[in-house]
Formats: C-alpha cells, structure tokens, sequence
C-alpha cells in the first residue's frame, strides 16, 4: 500500500480544491445535504481566500463558508477528535446565525443556517454516519425552528461494501477517508466523471508549489499549536500536584512521602512547606 502524503482530508486541499473547483464544491454540497444540482439556483463562496497570516497562526479554521439559494451553509473537516466537537459546532452554527442579521434587520429575516461536518472519528453512540441535529420539543418533537442544521459525517462509520458508480455520497465520503494511493485508484477505476474531476485536481493541486508552501506553513501552525495545548496541560497537571502537596504537607506528610505521590522535584515540595 502506498501511502497519500496529503489526503482530501488535509485542511489547506479541502479549502483550495474546492475553492478553485466550485463546480466540484456545489456537486458535494448536493450529495451532502441531498439536493438535486438543477434545483440549485443561487451558490456563492462567501470566504475564499487563505490569507498567509492566517494559515501560519493558531486555531486557524480553513472552513468553507456559502450561500445557496438564500442558506447559509459552512463546511467543515475536522480530523483530530479533541472531546469538545459537538460545543463547537453548536459555536460555529451560533456564530453564523447571529452575524447573518443585518443592521435594523428583522430576526424572521436570518437565514436558515446549516452547518456540515465531516468528520475522521465516531462521535455518537449510532450505527449510521450521517446524523442531522434540529432543534425539536423534547416530547412532542415538534420543530421550534427550520433555520438551524447541523450534519454530522462520520468517516470511520462508512459501509465496508464494494462501492459504485450509482451512490454518489458514499463516493464523496470514500474519498475524504482515502488514505492510500491504492483506494483513490479503485475510486477512480470506476470511470465516474466527478469522481475523476476530483482526484484529476487533487493530482494538480498537490504538485503545485503554491500548495506545498501552504501546507508548509499550515504544518508549522499545526505543531505550535498541538506545543501549547501541550504546555497548558503540563501546567495545568503541575499545578494540581503542587495542591495535592500542599494540602499532604498540611496534614503532616513527610516531604519525602509527598515527593513520592506527587512526582515534583524535592525543591518545589520544601518551597510549599515554607
């Protein structure tokens, strides 16, 4: 197996693939949110630039913000599962809304907002990869309201079943989860002509020196930014042993007792006895 230096899933790809290819784009919101291509009559890329400042700094979302006949639709690729998706979500879908309300504005006037994630791990207790959030009464399920939707894809859920040319989501969600050189092939061997669009533009754009300087910088923010979370734990974990030691030392321990419990250097326990 060979193994894709840069997959569909790769953040600074997804935002210029479909970007430069919103044809392609368009085709995937249709299979995502299961509307007919001919229907659509307004679509528009709201964000398409990628600022440098912004790859090389951190907690830099590469998202993909629309209008499609009058929705506001945000997509999104999420690989790492960090524990706090769902909050985020509901954050990024909040955003939206609220900032879609012009100045004097009515509030019947927001647009419905949806926001579609694509996500590399298993975020709910369910067999299906696709789940829809709206907001319903708890007993009644009644809808409060149209304008919010959140789409949840999950990768790692997809059938293990021969693909075809005729499921065109399932095709699209193949290609997100490619990981090899191989599976883009037999995606590819199937001789459907926005599957090969797509893998044709992911070839190009890969080879491109433009990209490659992108993902450089995009590399470089990944790490800094997987440093401070890092930093913020040991921190955090440092300041926890040190009240743990302080409250052993108030109850008479040893500093040789607490030096054993807690970990911390024999200088920082005789510090907190002082």
């Amino acid at each position: 197996m060979t193994r894709l230096e840069y997959t569909f899933k790769t953040d600074t790809l997804f935002k210029m693939l479909f970007v430069q290819n919103p044809d392609l784009l368009k085709r995937l919101v249709c299979e995502l949110l299961r509307i007919k291509f001919e229907s659509i009559g307004q679509f528009e890329i709201k964000n398409p630039e990628m600022p440098p400042e912004s790859l090389d700094g951190k907690f830099c979302r590469l998202d993909i913000n629309m209008t499609v006949d009058g929705q506001l639709v945000d997509l999104e690729i999420q690989v790492r599962d960090e524990k706090d998706y769902p909050e985020r979500a509901l954050y990024y879908w909040a955003r939206e809304y609220s900032t879609a309300l012009p100045e004097s504005g009515d509030y019947k006037d927001l647009p419905r907002t949806v926001i579609i994630s694509i996500i590399s791990f298993n975020q709910f207790d369910s067999p299906e990869f696709h789940s829809e959030f709206c907001p319903l009464e708890v007993n009644r399920h009644e809808l409060l309201s149209d304008r919010m939707s959140l789409h949840f894809f999950e990768l790692k859920k997809i059938p293990a079943q021969p693909l075809t040319a005729n499921d065109k989501l399932l095709l699209w969600l193949a290609l997100f989860k490619a990981e090899t050189q191989e599976e883009l092939e037999k995606i590819k061997a199937l001789e459907e002509p926005v599957m090969e669009q797509a893998i044709n533009a992911y070839q190009k754009i890969t080879a491109t020196p433009e990209f490659r300087e992108m993902e450089r910088m995009r590399s470089y923010a990944r790490h800094n930014e997987a440093a401070a979370l890092r930093h913020a734990r040991d921190e955090g974990r440092e300041e926890g042993m040190e009240k743990v030691a302080k409250n052993a030392l108030k109850e008479g321990a040893s500093v040789e007792f607490v030096q054993k419990i807690t970990g911390l250097d024999m200088e920082t326990i005789q510090r907190l006895a002082q």
